[in-house]
């Protein structure tokens, strides 16, 4: 596969400069100037295994794909209160003063352009930093316009961007979403179930820019938006950054069931109180999140086949906004397992996170991979970013891969394709030729 080299400034574009945009930001200053380390980050700290085992090929990733550096990116977005990223950092609260004021000079110098903001789609919010405009197309190309602009006064080669904003109300795809025809006469006619986030997506798209969804909103994962995707040649993904609680879901249900180990129940609650856990505390809001975080463990337990050990499992999502807490996420769960002979067990989890923390890696990741892809000539659903995902975006035939390790081997197997490396199965295929021909 040809990819082209990375040629000179990588724009990030973040629409939503909350606590992950801005902790993102700020930990890549901090790490440019080697005060951290990208802790979280495959693009970053990961290996990837080439050829047999006993070749002891283990590149890093960064050393065995064409990636952008870290020194050429740089940021751009939008947001509906009027504060630079410094302010922002200092308001989330998520990282130490002491490192926000070592990078101030960077976070105070990126532009914050007004946000495209409906209330009725984010009921908790309020901000004035917001874009009028006659109709939603009309907002749609203000968007474009910042990105031009942004463009420009940068001199970036290649762009992408990342929705980072608030989970928006649950609600169900329509006619206005079947094709990009319909859609685009949608946002003239001012159609009341476009959302902003489908907007900054048809911005982006439109652009010509890689798009991913980090919330669980109906956004990009629409049939008009993959069908503008396909025609501008350009990559997507989503949706709902895995973080918290359904990382843990898909690292724990995975091992469970390859034991052959029944469930009986699963109950899952969080304790939050950032802006997340604010919007999240409208009933509406939250079904959109529960939609995403009650998927995963159906797909990866697959119940039809394993009857006798997951058909009856019940599953419980519950997210309580506590404003003390802060960006420190808190997941309590109680497994109700079985065992040999039915004999029953209990695993309890106490997950005390950081959900920003754990987010901006994700982010990271996604940036340089999408990057990556477009510069690879991929384009349309990026389903090898599943990784990253609650709910990852697949074509319509396909069901949803939730299994992180089987999302990892896809990964690092999308790369091997990528540089015309074998891929790996784990078969032990290498040490039947070694050691048995």
């Amino acid at each position: 596969m040809e990819i082209k080299s990375p040629t000179g400034k990588l724009g990030v574009l973040l629409p939503g400069m909350g606590a992950v945009a801005s902790t993102f930001i700020a930990g890549i200053e901090a790490i440019k100037l080697n005060l951290a380390k990208p802790v979280g980050s495959m693009t970053e700290m990961g290996t990837i295994r080439l050829g047999k085992r006993t070749e002891d090929r283990v590149p890093r990733i960064r050393e065995f794909v064409p990636l952008e550096e870290l020194e050429n990116l740089v940021f751009g977005g939008w947001d509906i209160n009027e504060e630079n990223l410094y302010e922002i950092c200092i308001r989330s609260g998520v990282l130490e003063n002491s490192l926000v004021e070592m990078v101030r000079p960077k976070l105070e110098s990126i532009k914050v352009w007004p946000a495209v903001f409906d209330k009725k789609f984010v009921r908790r919010l309020e901000g004035d930093y917001v874009k009028s405009a006659k109709n939603k197309l009309d907002l749609a190309e203000q968007i474009i316009n910042d990105i031009q602009t942004f463009i420009d006064s940068n001199n970036t080669s290649s762009n992408v961007m990342i929705w980072c904003g608030s989970t928006e109300i649950f609600f169900e795809s329509s006619e206005v979403h079947s094709t990009l025809k319909k859609f685009e006469k949608g946002l003239a006619n001012n159609d009341p179930a476009i959302s902003p986030s489908m907007i900054y997506a048809y911005a982006s798209l439109k652009s010509g820019i890689p798009f991913a969804n980090g919330s669980p909103n109906l956004s990009v994962d629409i049939p008009a938006l993959q069908e503008l995707a396909l025609n501008t040649s350009t990559p997507i993904a989503g949706k709902d950054f895995k973080t918290g609680q359904t990382l843990m879901k898909t690292i724990l249900a995975p091992g469970l069931k390859a034991r052959q180990i029944g469930i009986n129940g699963w109950f899952s609650t969080n304790i939050l109180g950032n802006r997340d856990g604010e919007v999240l505390d409208d009933p509406e809001a939250f079904k959109t999140k529960e939609e995403s975080k009650l998927g995963a463990l159906d797909y990866i337990l697959q119940p039809d086949l394993y009857s006798d050990l997951y058909s009856d499992y019940y599953h419980k999502v519950r997210i309580n906004y506590y404003p003390p807490r802060g960006d420190n996420k808190e997941g309590w769960d109680n497994i109700d397992i079985f065992g040999w002979l039915g004999y029953p067990m209990q695993i309890k989890i106490d997950f005390l996170c950081r959900d920003s923390i754990l987010a901006a890696p994700i982010v990271l990741d996604l940036v340089l991979f999408l990057d990556l892809a477009q510069r690879a000539g991929l384009k349309g659903i990026q389903e090898w970013l599943s990784f990253y995902f609650k709910s990852p975006m697949t074509l319509p035939e396909l069901y949803p891969e939730h299994d992180l390790f089987v999302q990892l081997a896809k990964l690092k197997n999308t790369l091997r394709h990528m540089m015309d490396e074998e891929l790996i199965t784990h078969l032990g295929q290498d040490y039947y030729e070694d050691h048995l021909n």
